[in-house]
């Protein structure tokens, strides 16, 4: 290059202390993007608080009003202009950072705030007369009485009228509607016991309540559920699972939804630690990996989890929004997430979610037809004279309409208490019509039957340990020194999958036998797939890791060739054993590509199908 960089002065320059409302204006843009974070700041300040009760006022997608009322402890007019200058806080006293247990600790969002915005808090606290106090562009005025309910009102507008550059790069206000709404969506997942309210107040008015979710009773779980359904709606809590598992001082739970229940994207995945929701990309990936063999590749799992664990552990002061955070043991958060989701999936036994049925009804419905004539039913109609001479002379006892069905021989009657009940029939040599004590049961034979054999091979495939190929003539794979080391420390995990990797001079490895299951493979790409994994802070034999993602593709497509196929018709007898084997065999609810296996219609949906209700 020739020219000299632009931002090199040919002077010497020179430092200089920048001015505090600058300095403010800066660390407001590392804490406050979009409306969306000031109400994210806001309400975590409420909930710190102690607040029970917190309600949430916007306009114009929050950039000319956010107001936040709680019924928290409050603060008194002493407390105020503390609470407006940078780095004052009430929730750590400095000596241990990682002793975190409240959501704020920084003291950055109300002086951040303040600096771009025109701010007014008004508080009181128990037992003390209320206080308001304003700053406007970093100007901070003096406390003065006010008349105010326990707890604290903050008022927020003209947000970033300070700093017109960051008004200009804000998007639609419907789109800050949108984020606005699902932060409080989150807070209010991971708050169950606190009452939400969010209002759009855009045109001036009473507005309109775009959230609301009551204060939650009841234990962990049963509150969590009942702000689930309100919140995710029906058919998100009928297929949900509870998840609830501890290990090494960490501990998961929430709820988890059947694989049947799988969106087109990753719109429905809620994560807490501690109590504060984050999005972190090693939390959502552990999740991925819980479904790694139970989705299609397009198709997303929907959970609400909370990871629980002693401060010490987690460190929440690495990301400004405190969005992500870093766990002293990663590996172990991601087994634990993996495992924990798994096993509560393989213990909900046939389980079919609601939404299937409700799918189901609404295929068979024939479509509306255009309006006609009131109907005349048979019994209303006259009888023809020829079938009036008919019924004449039929002997008593055959004028009733002969059945329409061929019973079979009967059968033990104690099948159909079964969860899948007992076979009746095989339609188009591919469903299996089942009766059950309270409705019926259709199952789809060959996607039954591949996830059975996919299960088999799995366990066939842990039980003997996967065998090794040894290649002729090793794979040299050059690698920074970081990565060999990270390949050595797994040794053990990679050699029971079947790929034996050892260092081979400085800034190599030599792979010297694969998978045998895989066949021909690009042993490099294979070692660097999984070299991701383990940067990532997954372990070699990770269900979701790339081995043994390959591993049981394999396996996958092997059950799916080995399975019975659609058009074999089927006894009686091996359809009643292939419904005994679907209930005893976890993740049985779908097939490998994520697919229903089976779907469940109760007596009474069918007898509302058919008007008899």
């Amino acid at each position: 290059m020739n020219g000299i960089s632009p931002n090199i002065s040919p002077t010497r320059p020179r430092i200089r202390q920048l001015d505090e409302s600058v300095v403010n204006r800066i660390a407001a843009g590392e804490v406050v993007e979009r409306p969306a974070s000031a109400v994210k700041e806001l309400v975590e300040n409420a909930l710190d608080a102690g607040a029970r009760r917190i309600a949430v006022d916007f306009a114009d997608g929050g950039k000319t009003l956010i107001r936040v009322t709680d019924d928290g402890c409050g603060m008194t007019a002493d407390d105020l202009p503390l609470a407006l200058t940078r780095h004052a806080t009430s929730k750590i006293d400095g000596s241990d950072l990682l002793e975190i247990r409240s959501f704020g600790f920084r003291g950055e969002a109300l002086p951040s705030l303040g600096a771009v915005g025109r701010l007014t808090v008004t508080s009181r606290a128990a037992g003390e007369t209320g206080a308001t106090l304003s700053v406007d562009g970093g100007r901070m005025g003096d406390p003065r009485p006010a008349a105010a309910a326990p707890g604290t009102v903050i008022e927020l507008r003209d947000l970033f009228y300070a700093t017109p550059a960051r008004l200009k790069f804000l998007r639609s206000d419907r789109a800050e509607a949108q984020a606005i709404a699902e932060v409080m969506r989150r807070l209010a997942l991971a708050q169950p016991g606190v009452g939400f309210t969010l209002r759009d107040r855009t045109g001036g008015g009473e507005g309109r309540v775009v959230l609301r979710a009551e204060a939650e009773t009841g234990d962990l779980f049963g509150a969590l559920a009942g702000r689930i359904r309100r919140l995710l709606g029906a058919d998100f809590a009928e297929a949900a699972v509870p998840v609830a598992v501890d290990r090494d001082g960490l501990r998961l739970t929430g709820f988890a939804t059947l694989p049947t229940h799988a969106r087109g994207a990753a719109v429905a995945q809620f994560f807490t630690v501690n109590g504060r929701p984050v999005l972190d990309r090693q939390l959502y990936g552990a999740l991925r990996g819980a479904y790694a063999d139970l989705l299609a590749r397009d198709r997303h799992p929907a959970a609400v989890l909370d990871v629980a664990c002693d401060p010490q552990l987690v460190d929440v002061n690495v990301h400004p929004a405190k969005a992500e955070v870093r766990f002293r043991d990663a590996a172990g958060v991601r087994t634990l997430i993996v495992t924990g989701v798994k096993a509560a999936l393989a213990a909900t036994g046939p389980r079919a979610p609601g939404s299937l049925a409700a799918a189901t009804l609404a295929a068979f419905r024939p479509e509306p037809a255009a309006p006609a004539a009131p109907r005349v039913y048979q019994m209303d109609r006259p009888a023809p004279p020829l079938l009036r001479q008919v019924a004449a002379w039929q002997a008593p006892g055959l004028a009733e309409a002969p059945a329409a069905r061929v019973e079979p021989a009967p059968e033990d009657p104690d099948t159909t208490h079964h969860p899948l009940g007992a076979a009746r029939a095989q339609l188009h040599g591919t469903y299996i019509v089942a009766q059950t004590d309270r409705g019926m049961v259709l199952v789809d034979q060959h996607a039954a039957h591949e996830r059975l054999v996919y299960e088999r091979l799995k366990r066939q495939m842990a039980d003997r340990g996967v065998a090794a190929q040894p290649l002729l003539i090793p794979e040299i794979v050059d690698l920074p020194p970081a990565d060999i080391a990270r390949l050595t420390a797994a040794a053990a995990d990679l050699t029971r999958l079947g790929l034996e990797v050892e260092p081979f001079g400085p800034g190599a490895v030599a792979v010297r036998a694969t998978p045998a299951i895989l066949g021909t493979c690009d042993a490099a790409g294979l070692v660097r797939d999984v070299l991701d994994t383990l940067a990532d802070g997954g372990s070699a034999g990770d269900e979701g890791g790339p081995l043994r993602g390959r591993i049981d593709a394999i396996l996958s497509r092997m059950s799916c060739h080995g399975s019975i196929r659609a058009g074999r018709r089927m006894t009686a007898e091996e359809m009643n054993a292939l419904l005994r084997e679907i209930e005893a065999t976890p993740h049985s609810g779908q097939c490998n590509h994520g697919r229903p296996t089976w779907v469940e219609l109760r007596l009474s949906d069918i007898e509302r199908l058919f008007g008899r209700t």
